[in-house]
């Protein structure tokens, strides 16, 4: 009986110290405490003392180690895991990890997320969302740029320029507004709620393009030529990569230069004959300078001994001599500029590189390190920003119209995808919140960016569906006052561009995350394959060594975890959030183990086998949204009114997460899904979706003016303006719910339950009866005007639908 409890006693006390992930000495020295215990009770021999020291000794011996053990492995390794490409390289070396790196260890650190500054808005930055935002907001017609002028206005473009839209992450020093990317994220939001033309106009310029380029790696003669003109809008930027070719595969762009000597304003110059078809890209119609990314080539070795340099970016001026711009792509429907450009053996000197001749063939990484940021940021923001007027939006509407004798948004059928726009408006704008905090504490998240870009887009073209199905016949009749259907026609765009979601989700996500996050894997590579620094066995040995015994812990969290419903793990608030916190230090121990075992089992093949990569990637990034509701819920004083739209959120998050498990259980390699299942989910899938009695808070607080819906749109163009249809609606959700208690005043006093329709009759018999005074007899006729208003769809002259025809181009449009 004491040998049994002395072995209990043995297990768990290893059990713990890998729970624990303390060292190897750490644990080496507590096992031989419980050694001694064992031979004072008689229980621990001779022979197990033997045992325990060949076992213990070699291990904390790092020379005996290194030459023994992890020489023989780091040579499997090698034929295991293949060395790295240059370009591969610099993608995981390009940015930075951040938040995303504590979810995927398997143990994260709650007090770490909560400590991360909150975000705000300085003076300046306020005043111009409430400003310029708000007035260029007013000056647009949404049918006008969509339907008559495929374009944004003239003197809305003209705008654009003079209030600095285009100059947001240009420095102060050369004119720009230098505001933070919460700040921009900000502006996009609120533009995207009006117009997708519009947010894509702005973030553009703001994105990946010239501007950003130019502050990182430009030469001081490019910043002080360029920076201040595009700060003044006196040139419009773009940014030419995509190619016929090469769409999702950006690095193997096509289009090239070749250095060679020509003439340049009269003298003979060293430069670069360029050749390039590109499309998709937005801006070129109208730009000004072209940002233009090729492979750089030098066969007659002219600047050094390399022939192949390379990717890289150079800045031409769009009224050259061979330049073609100005032809348009028509994507959806939705009207902002973009189309394709083309040039053939078009000269131009080494100095229009970005950064200089030294910068020739270092495209790919400037690349990568600013798209890590812009990804981050303008579809995100865009999207997110879609769904927030959208759901408030859809509330109003669902409360204003009604069906069999009540509001729309009563009926438990509407409740439902009314949730799903609610909840995720909330999750959408915390998730924006959290990755422009990171990227403003200096990060460069190309995981993180990767996460939002094709989740936030996914979300939303959803909430955009689900909005179309409960407006009906009111989102399909385009016209001035349809807000939703040219929003429901450019979803697409959102989720193509930027590197297409199918992509995103299989390859970039997990194939960065897995590498960049993982605290050993990245060592572990390089030091396998470092043959020139002397301390490349000595790195694989103490990363190699980690590795085992960070596995050997997430193995054991896992079991534990799974076996106690991780009801004793930690979290930092002990109100209705606590379960949510416990759940993700489970699924976080999930996804270290599966890692793991995926990338022992698969080897280098785990990149090929694209749909283990997407579940993986899905486990961390449905914990980074889930994190980033609990961020925002936190950062907003934990307003219980909240409370339904938080629980929502991360409810449906970690749903979605346990069912990417569970089918990741159900595929994975060598059938050892089945054993990794009793250590993940003893007792079953402990997760449910949403409730119905969530669906129903999250809908009602969609419905009714409050605190919590106002925090749902905060920042939206809600004002009450001739072309924002959602302002207006705004005002009749007011009247409507002021006027339901008039209704019933009037129905009680004539005896007769009258229809909630013809309000202003219902308000003439009410002021027949006496029992109305004059500003409630107005406000129900203006109620009326507006519930009218809200629930009819535009309908034109046949003649109208026929696009106008203008006779300015589009280039002098926007000059």
């Amino acid at each position: 009986m004491t040998t049994l409890l002395w072995i209990i006693a043995m297990i768990l006390v290893l059990g713990a110290l890998a729970y624990l992930r303390v060292s190897l000495l750490t644990a080496t020295i507590t096992a031989a405490v419980v050694m001694t215990a064992g031979w004072t009770l008689d229980v621990v021999g001779p022979i197990s003392w033997i045992i325990f020291l060949v076992v213990a000794l070699p291990l904390n011996i790092s020379a005996f180690r290194q030459n023994v053990i992890s020489r023989p492995l780091m040579k499997v390794y090698r034929g295991i895991m293949p060395e790295m490409s240059s370009t591969e390289k610099e993608a995981i070396e390009a940015g930075t990890t951040w938040w995303e790196a504590d979810l995927f260890a398997g143990n994260p650190n709650w007090k770490k997320l909560h400590n991360y500054p909150v975000a705000r808005l300085s003076a300046d930055e306020q005043a111009f969302l409430d400003g310029p935002v708000e007035e260029v907001c007013r000056m647009v017609n949404q049918h006008q740029v969509s339907h008559q002028l495929a374009d944004l206005p003239a003197d809305v473009w003209q705008y654009l320029k003079d209030n600095g839209f285009f100059a947001m992450i240009i420095k102060k020093k050369y004119g720009g507004l230098e505001y933070s990317a919460y700040a921009q994220s900000r502006v996009l939001q609120k533009l995207a709620g009006l117009s997708s033309e519009l947010a894509s106009t702005v973030g553009v310029p703001n994105s990946l393009g010239p501007g950003e380029l130019l502050q990182h790696y430009g030469t001081p003669e490019q910043q002080n030529h360029y920076l201040p003109r595009l700060a003044k809008g006196l040139e419009v930027p773009c940014f030419a990569l995509t190619s016929p070719e090469a769409g999702s595969d950006a690095g193997s762009i096509p289009d090239f230069g070749i250095v060679c000597k020509g003439q340049w304003e009269g003298e003979e110059v060293l430069g670069m004959k360029l050749t390039w078809n590109k499309r998709y890209i937005t801006l070129a119609p109208v730009a000004t300078v072209l940002g233009l990314a090729f492979k750089l080539r030098d066969p007659e070795h002219l600047l050094g001994d390399k022939e192949e340099l390379g990717i890289t970016c150079a800045l031409i001026p769009t009224d050259m001599e061979g330049v073609e711009t100005g032809r348009r792509h028509f994507p959806l429907n939705c009207m902002f500029q973009n189309g394709p450009t083309h040039g053939n053996e078009v000269f131009v000197p080494l100095s229009f590189i970005i950064g200089g001749p030294k910068m020739a063939g270092q495209g790919w990484r400037m690349l990568v390190e600013c798209l890590s940021v812009g990804r981050g940021i303008t579809l995100p923001s865009n999207s997110a920003g879609g769904v927030k007027t959208a759901a408030l939006a859809t509330g109003a509407y669902a409360r204003i119209r009604r069906q069999f004798k009540l509001p729309i948004g009563k009926l438990e059928g509407i409740e439902e995808p009314m949730a799903r726009i609610g909840g995720n408006a909330y999750l959408m704008d915390a998730v924006t919140t959290l990755t422009t905090t990171g990227i403003d504490l200096g990060e460069k998240p190309s995981v993180i960016s990767a996460i939002v870009k094709y989740h936030l887009t996914d979300r939303m073209q959803k909430c955009v569906i689900d909005a179309m199905d409960i407006h009906g016949g009111k989102g399909v009749c385009l016209g001035p006052n349809n807000y939703l259907g040219r929003g429901y026609q450019a979803a697409p765009i959102a989720i193509t561009v930027e590197g297409a979601n199918i992509l995103t989700r299989s390859m970039i996500i997990y194939g960065q995350g897995a590498i960049r996050c993982h605290p050993y894997v990245l060592a572990e590579m390089e030091s396998a394959f470092d043959t020139e620094s002397g301390q490349g066995l000595a790195n694989f040995d103490a990363a190699i060594f980690g590795h085992i015994g960070f596995a050997t812990s997430n193995f054991i969290r896992s079991f534990w975890l799974g076996l106690t419903s991780s009801r004793f793990s930690n979290a930092p608030y002990s109100d209705k959030t606590k379960r949510y916190y416990q759940q993700m230090n489970r699924f976080s121990a999930n996804l270290a183990l599966l890692s793991d075992l995926a990338m022992a089992t698969l080897g280098g093949n785990l990149k090929r086998k694209e749909r283990i990569s997407a579940r993986l990637g899905d486990l961390l990034s449905q914990l980074y949204l889930a994190s980033a509701t609990l961020k925002r819920y936190e950062d907003e004083g934990r307003q219980t009114d909240d409370l339904p739209l938080v629980q929502w959120a991360v409810e449906d998050a970690l749903y979605k997460l346990q069912a990417s498990l569970d089918d990741l259980l159900d595929n994975f390699p060598m059938g050892l899904g089945g054993a990794l299942r009793v250590v993940m989910f003893p007792f079953g899938r402990p997760l449910k979706r949403p409730s119905d009695v969530l669906d129903h808070k999250v809908a009602k607080i969609m419905q009714t003016p409050c605190e919590s819906r106002d925090r749902l749109g905060k920042g939206q163009f809600w004002t009450n303006s001739e072309h924002n249809a959602v302002g207006i609606q705004e005002q009749t959700l007011l009247d409507i719910i002021a006027s339901e208690p008039l209704h019933d005043k009037v129905c009680k006093a004539s005896g007769k339950r009258l229809p909630f329709m013809w309000l202003d009759k219902v308000a003439a018999e009410g002021k027949a009866l006496g029992v109305l005074s004059d500003d409630e007899v107005n406000l129900l006729e203006r109620a009326e005007i507006g519930r009218m208003k809200s629930i009819n769809v535009d309908d034109f002259d046949p003649a109208e639908l026929r696009p106008e025809v203008v006779s300015t181009t589009s280039q002098e449009r926007a000059a």
